[in-house]
């Protein structure tokens, strides 16, 4: 076998969880030739990457549209003349599925049924290795190399961290003593935790370590972000405008991140930055940090919207999580990294 194709097509959190599965492809496989089927806006997090061969950028929304003269089309076209050995479906969903299997591989593999948000995507895929006690999404992930003789299991991340002026700006502006990322946006409203209390935090640390904190934000973020720094006592202040491949390295030089469950916490735990994460209606057993050491506040067993982009009550569970609380997390984990 020398021709692999991964499709994890978004979100960002979710790539970061499935770049430990290209990684132990191209340890187990070192001439293979690994390619990555991945939505376009998240094209400059996998250039990053540097265990892969090919980035393959498709507009998912091309499928529903039902144009034969669409990017989508061409590129599937293009996919099975490749001759892969073997898709690797890591998303689970229908359109992915369908995907995986019309590039054409010799095998398609994905997750069993009772793994998947959508049970038809078990229609399109060959095998369906069992993922045995696994939990965690990315341990999931590396479940499913069983049938490709990948026996290996460590988690790795092989992400070139790169230096850009966004970067440099805030290392110059925080140094020498560095600085704490705070990151209050969610694409879900009910992972939001309040940005006066994100405030309240950085206030506590500023006080406790003496160190002043950094809020990232993303699009249409910015007056959250402002929030919390207004909240802050001056112990915060909001990011410039960041990429990708901004908040990567801004995470690998920070001291501490604390997060809910988005994009840039996974980010965080990739390029091991200490974390404090905040969870409401998802489980951090199986979205969570996977390093001994970061710590998880969860509320999801007393949640009644888990996996529910918004609340059904007028006040979300993640909001039963108090600032002292958190306080006291990131004491224990500074305490742990020293």
């Amino acid at each position: 076998m020398n021709r692999f194709l991964i499709v994890r097509l978004g979100a960002l959190g979710d790539i970061i969880h499935g770049i430990p599965v290209a990684a132990a492809l191209r340890n187990r496989y070192p001439q293979a030739h690994i390619d990555w089927m991945v939505d376009a806006r998240y094209l400059e997090l996998l250039h990053l990457v540097e265990c892969l061969d090919r980035r393959i950028p498709v507009d998912p929304r091309d499928a529903t549209r039902g144009d034969q003269r669409s990017g989508l089309f061409r590129t599937i076209r293009e996919l099975r003349h490749n001759q892969y050995d073997a898709c690797i479906d890591l998303q689970g969903l229908l359109k992915s599925a369908l995907l995986a299997r019309a590039a054409g591989a010799k095998r398609t593999i994905g997750l069993p049924r009772r793994h998947l948000r959508e049970p038809l995507a078990r229609l399109f895929y060959t095998e369906t290795p069992d993922t045995g006690a696994a939990t965690h999404v990315i341990d999931k992930g590396l479940a499913l190399l069983a049938p490709l003789g990948v026996e290996d299991r460590r988690v790795h991340f092989p992400i070139s961290i790169p230096r850009t002026p966004a970067i440099e700006s805030v290392i110059a502006r925080f140094a020498p003593s560095g600085y704490v990322i705070v990151n209050p946006g969610a694409a879900w409203p009910n992972k939001r935790w309040p940005a006066e209390r994100f405030g309240a935090v950085a206030a506590a640390i500023h006080k406790e370590f003496g160190l002043r904190s950094i809020v990232l934000w993303g699009p249409g973020e910015q007056p959250l972000a402002s929030s919390v720094a207004a909240a802050s006592a001056g112990a915060a202040e909001i990011a410039p405008p960041t990429t990708i491949p901004d908040m990567i390295g801004i995470a690998r030089h920070g001291r501490l991140m604390i997060s809910g469950d988005t994009g840039p916490l996974h980010i965080a735990g990739a390029v091991g930055t200490p974390i404090v994460a905040l969870f409401g209606p998802t489980q951090p057993e199986r979205n969570g940090p996977w390093l001994p050491h970061d710590i998880s506040i969860s509320r999801v067993s007393q949640c009644s919207c888990v996996y529910e982009r918004r609340c059904r009550k007028s006040v979300p569970c993640i909001d039963d999580i108090a600032v002292d609380e958190v306080v006291r997390a990131v004491r224990r984990r500074v305490t742990s990294h020293g």
